[in-house]
């Protein structure tokens, strides 16, 4: 009986913490992408991403930010008899955010773990199954609930398993948090 009202308590008490240490929310945007290198030609490729965010706040102006998003990202190719490459990821970005004004302006930065669930052109280009990125931008809470951020990602490894590609993102997020 004793454990049992022990835990209670400790649930509880965590709860109260919870809502004062831990926001969960919910975003979606659009994502401008290309692929970088030697070995390819192309232009920028609209798309989009959506997903979960959870924050945990560590200090007054820290917070540690892992999210999980579906990624759709690629290339538009400009060759004749060459279909667009468009890879569709699981991201986990997970990132350091800064509040730079009160709770408003923040700056985000940190790893991002990508893991390839579909490809739409495997017969020309296939994708590798991982990729590593860095990801960076600033994000701004227009209420409590609402927020929007800009985000930049540089791929650090190889994308492709044919060529010699990277990675790079333009993510542009609105989002709201419970």
């Amino acid at each position: 009986m004793k454990k049992s009202i022990l835990l209670l308590a400790v649930v509880f008490s965590f709860g109260s913490m919870n809502a004062q240490m831990f926001q969960f929310g919910l975003k979606a945007g659009a994502n401008f992408s290309n692929l970088e290198g030697n070995d390819i030609s192309g232009s920028t490729y609209t798309s989009f991403h959506f997903g979960a965010v959870v924050e945990l706040k560590l200090l007054e102006n820290l917070s540690l930010q892992p999210e999980l998003l579906y990624s759709s990202q690629g290339t538009k190719i400009d060759e004749a008899g060459f279909k667009d490459i468009n890879y569709n990821y699981f991201t986990v970005p997970v990132l350091a955010k800064f509040y730079l004004i009160s709770k408003k302006l923040s700056l985000e930065v940190g790893p991002q773990f990508s893991f390839l669930v579909n490809e739409s052109v495997s017969d020309q280009f296939e994708g590798e199954t991982f990729d590593f990125a860095l990801a960076g931008g600033l994000g701004y809470n227009i209420t409590e609930h609402f927020f929007v951020q800009g985000r930049y990602v540089l791929g650090l490894t190889e994308a492709n398993k044919d060529a010699e590609v990277t990675n790079r993102v333009i993510q542009f997020s609105v989002g709201y948090k419970f």
